[in-house]
């Protein structure tokens, strides 16, 4: 598995904004289609946004959309998300993850997996 560091986590008041980074080392992520997953404790991880190798995004979940927009570095080998207008129910653990497209790697959570990152923590409260 690709392995990958997420940042950019933090505190942030509701409706405000943060960058999450997803960045890699030691192999190209120009194959790949990379996703964002996020996890709330005690729940299941979902998966939130993807974009694949030609750069094409999609949202998993239709609650981000309008809201949060992913973008492909592959120069830097980086992955980021841009979440905008955040709300109380964006807190949660994100994490990513990379497969041959974004079908593929969304059935990483249909299957045990041992690639997950630290992930980055972001909190939206007042």
């Amino acid at each position: 598995h690709l392995q990958f560091v997420e940042s950019g986590g933090g505190l942030v008041q509701p409706g405000g904004s943060l960058r999450l980074s997803c960045a890699t080392s030691g192999s190209t992520l120009g194959v790949y289609a990379i996703a964002w997953f996020r996890q709330v404790s005690g729940k299941e991880r979902e998966g939130v946004s993807c974009i694949t190798s030609t750069n094409r995004p999609t949202d998993y979940i239709d609650s981000v959309k309008g809201r949060f927009s992913i973008s492909r570095d592959d120069a830097k080998n980086t992955v980021y998300l841009q979440m905008n207008s955040l709300k109380p129910e964006d807190t949660a653990i994100y994490y990513c993850a990379a497969g041959l497209s974004c079908r593929d790697v969304l059935t990483i959570l249909l299957r045990p997996y041992d690639g997950w990152g630290q992930g980055t923590r972001v909190t939206v409260s007042s």
